[in-house]
């Protein structure tokens, strides 16, 4: 799952799963789609991220695919301007996915819709302006919305890079979200858990699922009062510009012309994708130079100014001349 406010986000009123869902896409390209497809909303969707997920494509091979799976219709990269009612403002770039596939004017109605809409619910106090932090995050995305269920899992997966001892199988993080909710629903925030967790662990953790269960159990917080719940009400906020950005750059409307989810620069670079065979061959679509293209064989003696030598012909005539065949 990518961190809190980022990841996968659907556009909605999708069609059914079925088989000819990405049947237009080459093969490859098919084989991702299908893989993003089924990931759970909130998933990482940078191009490493899904190549690390992947059991057959590299960052370059996802990377060129995802290019071409936004191009046929079915991602999008929208930065939405959020007003809040104290007028403080923030950009945030949210990645939309469809399985059904959208053309260039259903994603600019999609987009225009989204201008006004009240997102009180979605708004998150402490998010950083994600609009400069999106260059760190190659094509991931920003989602705003902060589930409490994958924070909770979010939490409890991430122990193990606080320490290894407590390296929670997926089974343990979904057995022990309902108790990280509850102490998320109490005030506590996600170091506190951490902390809670992890300080003074013993030597050997022979069963970190347990020692978490009875951790959180144990140390849990009181509830809040009533008044203190009313004193964190969300505050008012809505989107109040939207604006299509590019899904490999970041650059967006107000710099640049976007086609398709691409900006001009990127949607040039498309014709010199590398093959479909993955990356195996290192084949290309794209120009290349006469110098990396077979030329003519040469007899073996010794050329000409204009011939070109044929390196292994030499060698065995030279050998032969030499006695050592």
């Amino acid at each position: 799952m990518a961190k809190t406010g980022y990841g996968k986000r659907l556009a909605g009123d999708e069609d059914p799963h079925a088989d000819p869902d990405f049947a237009h896409l080459s093969p490859r390209d098919r084989e991702i789609a299908v893989f993003v497809d089924h990931l759970h909303e909130g998933h990482a969707m940078g191009y490493k991220a899904i190549a690390a997920e992947h059991p057959r494509y590299g960052q370059q091979a996802c990377r060129t695919s995802l290019r071409r799976i936004t191009l046929a219709g079915h991602l999008r990269w929208i930065k939405e301007h959020i007003t809040v009612e104290d007028n403080s403002m923030r950009w945030v770039t949210r990645t939309y996915w469809s399985r059904t596939r959208r053309s260039a004017e259903w994603w600019a109605e999609f987009a225009r819709k989204l201008d006004g809409k009240d997102v009180t619910e979605d708004y998150q106090p402490g998010l950083a302006r994600v609009e400069e932090a999106q260059a760190a995050q190659d094509i991931d995305v920003v989602d705003v919305e902060p589930e409490p269920a994958g924070t909770a899992h979010q939490v409890l997966a991430e122990l193990r890079a606080a320490d290894s001892r407590m390296a929670l199988s997926d089974a343990d993080c979904r057995s022990l979200a309902s108790l990280a909710e509850e102490w998320l629903s109490r005030g506590a925030t996600p170091d506190d858990i951490t902390k809670a967790v992890t300080d003074g662990l013993p030597p050997d953790v022979t069963n970190p699922g347990g020692f978490a269960r009875t951790r959180l159990e144990s140390k849990m917080p009181p509830k809040k009062s009533k008044a203190k719940i009313r004193q964190k009400a969300a505050r008012r906020a809505r989107i109040s510009r939207v604006i299509m950005a590019c899904g490999l750059c970041d650059a967006d409307e107000r710099t640049t012309e976007i086609v398709n989810g691409l900006c001009r620069e990127c949607l040039e670079g498309v014709d010199g994708d590398e093959c479909e065979c993955g990356g195996g061959c290192g084949g290309t679509y794209g120009y290349v130079p006469d110098t990396f293209l077979p030329g003519p064989r040469g007899s073996g003696d010794l050329p000409g100014a204009d011939e070109v030598i044929d390196v292994t012909a030499r060698v065995e005539a030279l050998r032969r001349a030499a006695g050592l065949r």
